[in-house]
């Protein structure tokens, strides 16, 4: 299944991986696993995935969903090993896709970056930042008591997390802020960035103006 479905993804079919979540329980386990693939792209779409295979289950087995979140958010944890990279980001896609049904992942998700542990916090930190600016909106109000640890994100040292907090904070409504730092619009650090089915490599600085005047952080 596994060679199968990776195929799927290198050609982004993700509505027929959802049509194969739908019969076959081992899917949402298996795109888990292909979240630790060599190629980043894959990586990425198999998260993607997981979101869209969510949504299919969504209606007819949401404890087949909620299950699997858990899952994901034991593998953050120090007792799992903290093992699972991206599943934060797993986490963020499948909540944003199926929010009516597990909105109270949400406060969970944006609050990964107060509770993961500190010494795992350097690995999951860029992908924390994307899953909470994935939900966007629907974690403006959760992401409250956050947001200081977001902006403390801005002066890191790793162009990744800044330009991943700057993204962040904009999905978030929070240009207030971002306009405090206008030292970053002269960042050229490099961030890669996946959206809307595309991995890009932007900078700091184009992101700074894609969240302060709406531009495309990849023109």
């Amino acid at each position: 299944m596994k060679r199968e479905l990776r195929a799927l993804l290198e050609e982004r079919r993700l509505d027929d991986v959802a049509a194969l979540a739908a019969t076959r329980r081992r899917v949402l386990g298996v795109l888990v696993s292909l979240t630790y693939d060599a190629d980043v792209l894959i990586r990425w779409r198999a998260v993607e995935a997981m979101g869209a295979a969510a949504a299919r289950l969504a209606a007819r087995a949401p404890q087949t969903v909620r299950e699997e979140l858990r899952r994901l958010l034991w593998l953050i944890t120090e007792e799992s090993g903290a093992i699972c990279w991206h599943a934060p980001e797993a986490m963020a896609e499948i909540v944003a896709r199926t929010a009516d049904a597990f909105a109270d992942y949400v406060p969970i998700v944006a609050h990964l970056l107060l509770e993961t542990a500190e010494e795992d916090l350097e690995h999951f930190r860029p992908g924390i930042l994307w899953a909470i600016g994935r939900l966007g909106p629907l974690a403006a109000g959760a992401a409250t008591d956050v947001v200081p640890d977001i902006v403390a994100a801005l002066s890191y040292p790793d162009a990744q997390v800044r330009g991943l907090a700057v993204w962040c904070l904009g999905r978030l409504g929070r240009s207030d802020v971002l306009a405090e730092r206008e030292d970053l619009l002269d960042d050229e650090g490099a961030v890669r960035l996946y959206e809307n089915g595309r991995l890009q490599v932007t900078s700091v600085a184009r992101l700074m103006e894609a969240a302060l005047g709406g531009g495309d952080p990849a023109a």
